[in-house]
């Protein structure tokens, strides 16, 4: 999982001040041990940072934020970022991986359009439940916007029922999921 942070002690001394971490000792934290290393799920500034460690750091060690250059690197920074940020007292700001507003918004709209098309309903009568009666014309439908719109909705909601759901919880794009 890209947000968890692969944390390992630092070669040499490299940091003017090194931030005191006592993985054993860290207040409400959560640490195991587990054949692959250390699982740690740390609450800091209103959030749980999640940690992996091949083996713990001595006491008063200097760490380091291990961050690969692969495709979710964007994720993993931002992930390292916020962790850098509740060790600072700052606000944190939002998990990486949280959808926007519009995009939210979009994935309700699609399972309500599907939901109605599974049930039957033509695409006007989708749209007028989605965007309701005033908003589609009596006359011109087949080439209103609303209409193509519906269309793509019913589409994206049959891609999310098929197991496009899963895509959900992928790291995507700003704009790869955009449905107007």
């Amino acid at each position: 999982m890209s947000t968890v942070l692969t944390i390992c002690t630092a070669i040499g001394s490299t940091a003017s001040n090194p931030y005191e971490l006592d993985f054993a000792d860290l207040p409400g934290s959560e640490l195991r041990e587990a054949p692959d290393g250390w699982h740690a799920i740390v609450p800091l500034g209103g959030a749980k940072h999640r940690l992996w460690l091949r083996e713990l750091p001595p006491r008063g060690s200097l760490v380091v934020v291990n961050l690969p250059l692969d495709r979710n690197f964007d994720v993993r920074l931002q992930a390292a970022h916020r962790f850098w940020l509740a060790l600072e007292r700052r606000p944190v700001g939002p998990p990486p991986l949280t959808p926007s507003i519009g995009a939210r918004h979009r994935h309700i709209l699609a399972l309500r359009a599907v939901d109605g098309w599974l049930e039957g309903n033509s695409y006007r009568n989708i749209a007028q439940g989605l965007f309701g009666k005033p908003r589609i014309p009596d006359r011109g439908w087949k080439t209103h916007d609303l209409r193509s719109r519906t269309i793509r909705l019913v589409q994206q909601g049959l891609r999310l029922m098929r197991g496009g759901y899963r895509d959900l919880l992928r790291h995507r794009g700003k704009d790869s999921d955009d449905i107007s």
